[in-house]
């Protein structure tokens, strides 16, 4: 087995695995060569957790994304016509892109792509940032073989940010916030070269042409990121961040505010669906300085869904519900703490988190995140198989109800103290032989 191979194998989790599998699976079936790329290679390699899968294929991706919905295996949400690649989520709420390689030419600055169908190290090269364009082989004859054109693990290694292309800023200028997302996530600096072609590009104007919905979209991925104020921070330093809102300046900007959301997404579980959740807290506390009317101004610039909007708007008064119910006086068990909050929204649980000022809430969902989770992680299989009725049905998640609640209501039994014996001095003989 390759040590990629390996390494890629240690890094998945369990759900992450069997879908790497299934991917193989159904390329081999249509079949078309099978490459695992962007972020999921680079966060493979510099050691942190890989969120998302993406694959690309050289050949007809779409149809890879078909099969392996029509089997049952996962659910398309959405499909680019233009670049060929389709969003997929499966079960575990594994999220991966499957795309085709291809290259793509710009006819002016944030202008739609003409894209054609191109070999995988033409694909490479067309990428955005170095540490971006490596790709691993998940084919037969090739399995584990490292793909790095563009020398994107020297620059790992050295800890640089370094764009594939000088004229990549103004094909793409929404670039440029990535760049500043993956700086801070990835704690790199920003090579010199390419400081200078962002310089370049940041006199020829290109920001403005940055379209309202790809800003939209680069907001969501910044609220799944871990350090979302110091990516915010070092936007608003490179005088970027009235692209969002001309209102984000000065003041108004609640660095503070999205530092103090950060403790509460740390506290919570890091896959899907809590990232997704997210968004509403974020874009609450993005907001959370401005006028009424400025808010509804930079959701309608970045075109936000309506659902999107009314989930922020609306957080308030749905977490009032949850607030009460865990503040309660009347709760005397740990299984009542769980229960409330493995009921409540996700995106209440981290309002909550963010926004309450009820001691017992706090201490309550800290409780819930340090203590009972974690203890009902170190359930055996065996135990969970002890559980009567059939899993997906009513009987079975009532018995399984009271399972976790036993679990997390019983008290270790304490400890007998041990009988105290007098001390014995040492006798005339003990002296002696002393």
């Amino acid at each position: 087995m390759s040590d990629y191979i390996y390494m890629l194998e240690s890094h998945l989790s369990p759900d992450q695995n069997r879908v790497a599998a299934e991917v193989q699976a159904a390329s081999g079936r249509v079949p078309v060569n099978l490459f695992l790329t962007g972020g999921a290679m680079r966060d493979m390699l510099a050691g942190f957790q890989i969120r998302d899968l993406d694959f690309v294929v050289e050949g007809n991706a779409l149809k890879v994304a078909k099969a392996i919905a029509e089997t049952g295996g996962a659910r398309i949400v959405s499909v680019d016509e233009n670049r060929k690649c389709a969003d997929l989520v499966f079960p575990g709420n594994v999220t991966a892109q499957i795309a085709m390689s291809r290259t793509e030419k710009y006819a002016r600055a944030g202008a739609k792509p003409q894209v054609s169908p191109a070999t995988i190290q033409e694909d490479l090269r067309g990428r955005d940032f170095t540490c971006n364009a490596i790709a691993l082989s998940l084919n037969k004859t090739s399995r584990g073989l490292l793909l790095d054109p563009m020398n994107g693990l020297a620059d790992m290694e050295r800890r640089e940010l370094r764009a594939v292309s000088p004229y990549g800023f103004y094909d793409d200028p929404s670039r440029l916030l990535r760049m500043f997302r993956l700086q801070v996530r990835l704690g790199f600096a920003i090579e010199e070269r390419t400081r200078m072609q962002v310089a370049n590009a940041r006199e020829a104007g290109v920001e403005s042409s940055i379209a309202g919905r790809t800003r939209g979209e680069e907001l969501r991925r910044l609220a799944a990121e871990d350090s979302p104020a110091a990516i915010l921070a070092a936007i608003e330093e490179a005088g970027l961040l009235t692209l969002f809102s001309p209102a984000l300046t000065g003041p108004k900007v609640n660095l503070s505010g999205l530092a103090k959301l950060e403790k509460a997404f740390r506290m919570v579980p890091g896959e899907e669906p809590w990232r997704t959740a997210r968004f509403g807290p974020f874009l609450y506390a993005l907001t959370e300085k401005l006028a009424p009317k400025e808010a509804q101004a930079l959701a309608k610039a970045v075109e936000l869904s309506a659902a999107e909007v009314e989930q922020a708007r609306t957080l308030e008064a749905r977490s009032k519900n949850v607030e009460k119910a865990l503040g309660s006086a009347r709760i005397r068990k740990d299984s009542q703490t769980y229960h409330l909050a493995a009921a409540a929204e996700p995106d209440a649980i981290l309002f909550l988190l963010y926004h309450s000022g009820l001691k017992p809430v706090q201490e309550r969902l800290r409780d819930h995140f340090q203590k009972y989770l974690p203890a009902l992680r170190e359930i055996t299989p065996e135990e969970w198989a002890s559980v009567e009725g059939q899993p997906g049905t009513a009987r079975y998640a009532k018995a399984r109800e009271a399972f976790i609640s036993n679990r997390l209501d019983e008290r270790p039994p304490i400890p007998a103290s041990p009988e105290t014996e007098p001390e014995e001095g040492p006798g005339p003989e003990s002296a002696e032989e002393q």
